[in-house]
C-alpha cells in the first residue's frame, strides 16, 4: 500500500510543476472575456481534481505492469499531453498569447482522447477517470478560441 502511494505521489507531482513558473495571472483580469468565463479559483480546482485522476490512473498502470512492459506509445502519448497540459501556463499567461494558448488547449484535448485510447488498451476500467479530463479540456478549448477571437 505505501508503494502504491508513493508511485501516486511520483505520478501527481510533475503535473503541478507549471505551477512553479512565474507568470502574470492577472493578465487573464485584463482581457476581454466571454460570459461563461469562470472565476480564476475554478481553474485551480477543477485541475487539482483532473490531475489527481489522471495521477489516479497512471498509478494503476504502473502498478499493474513493469515499466518496461508498458507501451511506447502510451507513454509517448502521455509525455505528448504532459507537454501540451503544462504549456499552457507558460504560453497564456508568461508570453501573454492568446493564440497559442489556444493551441495548447486544442492539442490537450486531442492528446487525451488519444491518451484515452491508450489507457483503455491496458486498463478498460481506468479510462472512466478521463471524463473530467476530456470535459474540462473541452470547455478550455472552447473558451480559449473565444477569448481569442475576442481579443484580436
Amino acid at each position: 500500500m505505501l508503494r502504491k502511494f508513493f508511485i501516486f505521489i511520483l505520478c501527481l507531482t510533475p503535473w503541478f510543476l507549471s505551477s512553479l513558473v512565474p507568470v502574470d495571472y492577472g493578465y487573464y483580469n485584463e482581457i476581454v472575456l466571454p460570459w461563461f468565463a469562470p472565476p480564476t479559483i475554478f481553474y485551480s480546482i477543477a485541475w487539482t481534481i483532473v490531475y489527481i485522476l489522471v495521477a489516479c490512473t497512471i498509478t494503476e498502470i504502473v502498478y499493474s505492469y513493469k515499466f518496461k512492459e508498458i507501451p511506447l506509445s502510451y507513454k509517448i502519448t502521455l509525455l505528448i499531453n504532459y507537454l501540451f497540459n503544462q504549456s499552457y501556463q507558460l504560453v497564456f499567461f508568461g508570453l501573454k498569447n492568446n493564440f497559442l494558448g489556444f493551441v495548447s488547449c486544442l492539442g490537450t484535448l486531442i492528446s487525451c482522447l488519444f491518451l484515452v485510447n491508450e489507457t483503455y488498451s491496458l486498463k478498460e476500467n481506468s479510462r472512466k477517470f478521463f471524463i473530467p479530463y476530456i470535459l474540462l479540456s473541452t470547455f478550455a478549448v472552447i473558451l480559449s478560441f473565444t477569448i481569442y477571437i475576442m481579443n484580436l
